[in-house]
């Protein structure tokens, strides 16, 4: 499964076109489900467009019960939760039964890319016994398109990662373009991360640890299929392989590293079109940070312990300030801690500990097209920005659209790329929100806002090309995806104003 997105013809594009989209149109939230606990991450299989995906962190009936993770499915668009939980893992770790952001329990879910044909998913979660980071491999019931529950017994553990603390686990993960799994380890807390047990640069800036890290595997083997021999690193004997190219194979190096110097990253994302990685670290005493990593290059180093956003730490065995560690990567942006004084370019908000987001690469909304959302775990408000890859270019709070959440703990994706919001304004009433068009709009699948013509849940790849070419000679693709050539919507059918939209959205612009 090692593809690539960035297609030459997308490439090409990319210079012909610009943006060009209404950035400011009105947007609103939409109650999908509710009664969940603690929902953490939501997300769906590529080319599933009928499910959603809900991650509960921890859960127990009685207190006397084991705490358990649940994986719970809603059906789309009803909204209507199945009454019989997908997958329930027992004995996670807890921190507690509070309202906010747990640090601990099951934090994260990605499906294996060909999932609709072999079932296989992953899990990210903390075990109860010694807070340990595992990950791990399951595999659905068969039909894996309409299973209502996944196998327990299928449990396959391809990773456990010692970890010193309760906090700082991240919990992202996510398949990139590449056929590669991407996923995010914290520094493993304890304050500012030099106690016992931690090395004396930081377990973040030690390439001999997998904490505070985003880590990159090969769960496929040479043949690209999961859940055979080939899978298996046959130096080490891993249940998996190091992907060629992963930067670090020095003595001692931890070989899945991929990226290094996080302190706890609290939801990254793979871009569905450009395939860029955007990366939330929660800060420490004094900033909030966002990261992003156009096309995604290995060994970016970004900074932590001794750089915290902007700004210079001073903590022990790191550069004087204001000097910081040679080659590091800075953020985009970042936000001050509460109390700290509010920083430009966000110069009327402080925060606690950010809440990374999305690209939005959706059908129903055309012109926010490239937006990144994100939130704060101590505030409801909600911001939607972009970036050139170097700096942010725009900012637009989208609070009063969407409406005050109390305790937003995650955003997340289904297989067409609408965004959704997890909140927990209980431990016991968890609710997700999709974010909507705030004015009416046109049944999204007969108007241009989208690259994924074939509707397979990857953006702007030769299939789609091949898909909107093969339709504009008369053979289009069933519903729910186009169905005729008029990308554009304007009732005429395969004109050149029908494939200049379509390329001017396979560069990321609108219509």
């Amino acid at each position: 499964m090692k593809r690539c997105i960035r297609t030459l013809a997308l490439a090409a594009c990319a210079t012909i076109f610009g943006s060009g989209a209404a950035r400011a149109q009105p947007v609103a939230s939409q109650l999908v489900a509710s009664g969940f606990t603690r929902p953490v991450w939501v997300t769906a299989p590529r080319g599933d467009f009928n499910r959603l995906f809900v991650l509960e962190d921890h859960f127990r009936a009685l207190s006397t019960d084991p705490w358990s993770g649940r994986i719970k499915v809603i059906n789309l668009p009803s909204g209507a939760v199945n009454p019989t939980v997908y997958l329930s893992i027992s004995g996670v770790a807890s921190t507690g039964t509070g309202v906010y952001i747990e640090e601990q329990g099951l934090l994260g879910l990605a499906f294996h890319p060909n999932f609709l044909n072999n079932g296989y998913f992953y899990v990210h979660h903390t075990r109860g016994s010694d807070s340990a980071v595992l990950i791990e491999r399951y595999r659905a019931n068969p039909p894996y398109a309409t299973s209502t529950t996944a196998d327990p017994a299928s449990l396959q553990v391809l990773m456990t990662l010692s970890h010193p603390q309760t906090n700082h686990n991240g919990g992202w993960m996510e398949f990139g373009a590449d056929g590669y799994l991407y996923f995010s380890v914290g520094d493993g807390g304890n304050g500012q991360d030099t106690g016992t047990g931690h090395s004396a640069i930081g377990n973040a800036q030690d390439l001999t640890s997998p904490l505070g890290k985003i880590l990159r595997i090969d769960v496929d083997g040479p043949d690209n299929i999961p859940g055979n021999a080939d899978d298996a690193d046959p130096n080490t004997g891993a249940p998996y392989r190091i992907p060629p190219g992963n930067p670090f194979s020095g003595t001692g190096q931890r070989k899945e590293i991929f990226s290094y110097g996080l302190r706890n990253p609290w939801r990254d994302t793979l871009d569905r079109l450009t395939g860029d990685m955007w990366i939330a670290d929660v800060g420490q005493d004094t900033r909030e940070e966002i990261n992003i990593a156009p096309g995604n290059p290995a060994g970016r180093n970004y900074g932590w312990k001794c750089e915290e956003g902007f700004f210079c730490t001073g903590y022990p065995n790191c550069p004087t300030c204001p000097s910081i560690v040679p080659g590091t990567t800075q953020p985009i942006a970042d936000y001050a801690n509460a109390p700290n004084a509010a920083i430009p370019p966000f110069s009327n908000f402080t925060g606690c500990a950010i809440v990374g987001g999305c690209v939005y690469r959706g059908c129903a909304m055309p012109f926010l097209q490239g937006s990144y959302f994100f939130s704060d775990n101590c505030t409801p408000r909600i911001f939607a920005i972009r970036s050139n890859g170097t700096s942010v270019t725009e900012i637009i709070e989208r609070t009063s659209q969407l409406g005050s959440f109390t305790n937003i703990s995650s955003f997340g994706e289904d297989a067409a790329g609408e965004m959704y919001i997890c909140s927990q304004p209980s431990s016991s009433n968890g609710l997700v929100h999709r974010i909507v068009p705030g004015t009416a709009t046109p049944d999204c699948h007969h108007i241009c806002g989208t690259a994924d013509f074939n509707c397979d849940g990857d953006i702007g790849t030769d299939a789609d090309i091949e898909a909107f070419f093969a339709c504009l000679g008369g053979t289009c693709p069933q519903p729910p995806c186009f169905n005729s050539s008029d990308f554009n919507g304007d009732g005429d059918i395969g004109t050149d104003a029908d494939i200049e939209s379509f390329f001017r959205v396979l560069s990321g612009g609108a219509c």
